[in-house]
């Protein structure tokens, strides 16, 4: 069954500094099926609200990629549409591009947001040559900053540290296993994990904020945005060691 609709003549809230109208519902996460973006008004719909906000955030406009098809999605991201240009080789494709992102995995019953980095593969199977890995893409930043004492370094310890997220790395056939404060030693470990990922399997990076079904059905549609989005921002300095372009959050945003 389809969710209810905005009843005519309500209003959709305003995210707060961003002028974006907002009427998105906790149920439109759902943990069995994934992210419910067909069907919907514009302000209801997840794909338009983030991509919306970002845009008047940083002064930027974003691509909306997207895994899934129909009325539910499993995974959306947003990528800098001026990073992937930048790119010598690589404008022309997204697969190289550092992106924030949102995924519901209903096999592991979460809902995650933050950021991801793409490998691709090493060593492409015959016929997916398309998604091979190229010195211009943002993976390749991603690797140089993993060492002791760099900005993103610095970063993942804060972000995994203090606030709570966590981080995948390595093949995406590998199933979640994500590093935590509990386990994270630190940004040597997470290249070597990301270097052991075999070179003939699609591998990533992603760090992330994750919320259980309790936790998004207790919580506003609203609310669930805005912690999206105070996700983003948090990982903004990581972004921004990955990419070729930097992100700069406009004034009053």
């Amino acid at each position: 069954m389809l969710p209810k609709r905005i009843p005519e003549g309500v209003r959709p809230a305003i995210l707060p500094g961003l002028g974006v109208p907002c009427a998105f519902r906790a149920e439109y996460l759902d943990f069995d099926r994934g992210i419910h973006v067909g069907n919907l008004t514009e302000p209801e719909r997840i794909t338009r609200i983030l991509k919306q906000a970002l845009e008047a955030r940083y002064g930027q406009d974003f691509v909306t990629e997207r895994w899934g098809r129909g009325v539910y999605w499993r995974w959306i991201g947003f990528l800098a549409r001026a990073n992937r240009t930048a790119k010598p080789v690589s404008s022309d494709v997204s697969f190289g591009c550092s992106k924030l992102f949102l995924e519901v995995d209903p096999e592991a019953r979460a809902v995650r947001f933050g950021l991801q980095v793409e490998r691709g593969y090493e060593k492409a199977p015959r016929g997916q040559e398309a998604f091979q890995l190229a010195p211009d893409w943002d993976w390749m930043r991603l690797l140089a900053g993993l060492k002791p004492q760099t900005l993103l370094a610095r970063e993942i310890k804060r972000l995994v540290g203090r606030e709570g997220f966590l981080i995948h790395a390595g093949s995406w056939d590998a199933g979640p296993s994500p590093f935590s404060k509990a386990n994270y030693t630190g940004p040597l470990q997470l290249r070597k994990a990301l270097e052991s990922a075999p070179k003939n399997r699609w591998a990533g990076f992603q760090l992330f904020y994750r919320m259980t079904p309790d936790e998004v059905a207790g919580s506003p549609g609203l609310d669930l945005v805005e912690a999206m989005l105070a996700a983003y921002r948090e990982v903004l300095p990581a972004i921004n060691a990955c990419m070729q372009i930097e992100l700069k959050e406009q004034p009053g945003r």
